[in-house]
């Protein structure tokens, strides 16, 4: 072989060497200009990276709602009803807010409680409490969501507190009074600050770890008459239909005796005009 068809083949290598390599890098281009394009179409699209769905899945797991209801209840013994609802508060770790009794009327006793269960037990507290009614009159529901207020006082405390920590860090490192003075306000500022959104969180989570229930309860009486022990006495029973006797007699005597009295003149013209007819009739019977 000669030296020209050597150096003719050493030019082919190279070539083929320099077209595979470009092939590559063009592959390599378009694998990239792919893996933008199907991003860019992820976040046209909507579509999410994993990381945030899982973060989003947490926050929705994590929801924070605050729950009321209010209950009416038809019940055939109020006090019983009562007690065996207090007592279901009790079971499952609640407390009793308000609780009483009073008298509609003759014929109606009426009572209220209103007490406060975890979260996890709502449910089954009002499906144990409208199991003590013979009838349920209502029931009203509600639910305040409360996540988003709750996110994002907490990513203000966590600003604040990052705050109150470059604020100490000034304050070792300050050196005049002024500055002392000026990083201290701005300080107390900002503990306020947090301690109202501490505050806040923690009234969110007391509403939402405990449901707000109020019971209105109502009980019909049977009335039945001339039971009592007081009417029940005969010797009471029957000096009272004496006195009540002889007051009528008493009140017919005096009725007369003011009818006759009273009226005098008129019967003794009308008993003169009687006897003058009677002895008018009489004379002319005789003829």
């Amino acid at each position: 072989m000669n030296r020209k068809t050597m150096m003719l083949l050493f030019s082919l290598f190279f070539l083929l060497a320099a077209c595979s390599s470009n092939e590559k890098n063009d592959s390599a281009s378009e694998s990239s200009d792919e893996k933008a394009s199907s991003k860019m179409d992820a976040s046209f699209s909507g579509k999410m990276e994993p990381e945030k769905v899982v973060e989003k899945e947490k926050m929705t797991n994590e929801r924070k709602v605050i729950h009321q209801a209010q209950l009416e209840l038809k019940v055939n013994s109020l006090e019983k009803a009562q007690m065996k609802i207090e007592n279901k508060v009790e079971e499952y770790g609640g407390y009793v807010v308000e609780s009483n009794i009073y008298r509609a009327d003759e014929e109606m006793v009426e009572g209220s409680i209103t007490v406060r269960v975890p979260e996890d037990h709502f449910q089954d507290f009002l499906s144990d409490s409208e199991g003590q009614a013979s009838e349920v009159v209502g029931r009203n529901v509600t639910g305040q969501d409360v996540t988003e207020q709750f996110v994002d006082l907490k990513a203000r405390l966590k600003s604040k507190r990052a705050v109150e920590e470059r604020l100490l860090v000034f304050m070792q490192d300050a050196k005049k009074t002024e500055d002392l003075l000026k990083i201290s306000s701005d300080l107390a500022a900002v503990q306020e600050e947090i301690e109202q959104l501490t505050g806040q969180m923690k009234y969110l989570e007391n509403q939402t770890s405990y449901s707000t229930v109020t019971i209105t309860l109502s009980q019909d009486r049977i009335v039945v008459p001339g039971i009592e022990n007081k009417e029940l006495n005969t010797w009471e029973r029957t000096k009272k239909q004496l006195a009540t006797s002889a007051n009528l007699i008493l009140k017919a005597g005096s009725g007369i005796i003011v009818f006759i009295i009273g009226n005098l003149p008129i019967l003794v013209i009308l008993g003169g005009a009687v006897a003058v007819v009677l002895w008018a009739m009489k004379r002319r019977g005789k003829k």
